[in-house]
Parts: structure tokens; C-alpha cells; sequence
């Protein structure tokens, strides 16, 4: 039997809550143990990144989940990283578009929504 594996990147705009989803996503697939104690932004792993409060490289991980392994690319969410996010595009198979409900599609939304249209992914 062949293994099921999907690889999929979250992308937004900055702040909407990406690397918070996938920080949840780690928590409950069970990834972490219950007496585990884990810092609240997982994915921001350096300095700089803890500093601001923003993601700056993409970074995966992965998560077990009925059966499929899925590989997940937590992407910036701000301009000025927008080549980090193109990159990780050019490696999955389908995304995860995060729109904030209170804000609505912002300016980051609709370039990282036409890259990953342009690109074939859903």
C-alpha cells in the first residue's frame, strides 16, 4: 500500500493568522505530548522572527492525520518576503488561503492567492 502524503502551504496576508493555525494544527494532530511544554509560536524559530512577531522564512513541518502524512509550509505574510512565499509555491500541491473576517482580502491576500492560481494549485 502506497502512502498518502500531501504538501500543502498556508498563505495570507501578514498577520492573519497563519502560524497560528499551524501551531494549533501540531497541538491537536497530537504532535506534541500533553506534558510537553511548547513556546505559543512554534514555526517562528529565530530571533529576528520572535522579535517581530512575523514570520520571515518559510518553514515546514509535518502532521500524521487519518492516515496521510502532511507536509505543512507556514509562508510570510508580508511583502517585503513575498520571493520566500513564491519559492514555496513551486513546491506543493494545493494551498490553504487564510482570509481575516474582520479585515477582509488585503493587498497580500490577492498576490499570494494569483502566484498560487498561476502556479495550478487549489
Amino acid at each position: 500500500m502506497t502512502r498518502q502524503i500531501r504538501n500543502v502551504a498556508i498563505i495570507a496576508h501578514v498577520d492573519h493568522g497563519k502560524t497560528t493555525l499551524v501551531d494549533q494544527l501540531l497541538r491537536q494532530s497530537g504532535t506534541f505530548r500533553e506534558n510537553e511544554k511548547v513556546a505559543e509560536r512554534v514555526m517562528d524559530s529565530n530571533d529576528l522572527e520572535r522579535e517581530r512577531g512575523i514570520t520571515i522564512l518559510a518553514k515546514n513541518c509535518a502532521v500524521e492525520w487519518k492516515g496521510t502524512h502532511i507536509n505543512i509550509v507556514d509562508t510570510p505574510g508580508h511583502a517585503d518576503f513575498g520571493g520566500e512565499v513564491e519559492r514555496a509555491l513551486s513546491m506543493v500541491d494545493g494551498v490553504v488561503l487564510l482570509i481575516d473576517a474582520q479585515e477582509g482580502p488585503m493587498p497580500q491576500t490577492r498576490f499570494v492567492t494569483k502566484k498560487a492560481l498561476a502556479l495550478g494549485l487549489k
